[in-house]
């Protein structure tokens, strides 16, 4: 997946979860996704480049970024704790759907167990739990 879809698939997934707002704090080229006002998901294009920014567990991250050269260090942001996700060969939409929802669940349970809008134990995104 290159470009425009890998946008448009992120944004598809994340405007699905509950609570999930959009927002353009940084202009109109940036498109901010929040849960109860904390960052979840950020989309922009990097020199010409659609990219994808997300929280992940410190051990996921250094693995997927193992694994593809399209996964790479949070723009931007912490390099431990965010990735930025870019199009290309083995890019596809169940695992940007999965890596969305797995940041969306990241911040959800750092948030107060009275705002949380889900479960994030149990929360697998329209999934069965896993």
């Amino acid at each position: 997946m290159n470009g425009p879809p890998l946008h448009q698939t992120a944004a598809a997934c994340a405007q699905e979860l509950p609570g999930a707002q959009l927002e353009h704090p940084f202009g109109p080229d940036w498109e901010v996704f929040k849960v109860r006002g904390k960052v979840f998901m950020l989309m922009t294009e990097v020199p010409g480049r659609p990219v994808v920014i997300l929280k992940a567990d410190p051990s996921e991250a250094h693995a997927l970024r193992e694994q593809t050269s399209h996964i790479t260090p949070g723009y931007h942001m912490n390099k431990k704790h965010w990735i930025t996700l870019e199009g290309g060969q083995g890019i596809g939409k169940t695992l940007v759907r999965e890596l969305v929802t797995d940041s969306y669940r990241l911040v959800v349970a750092n948030l107060p167990r009275a705002e949380q809008p889900v479960d994030p134990h149990t929360y697998a995104g329209g999934k069965a739990p896993r």
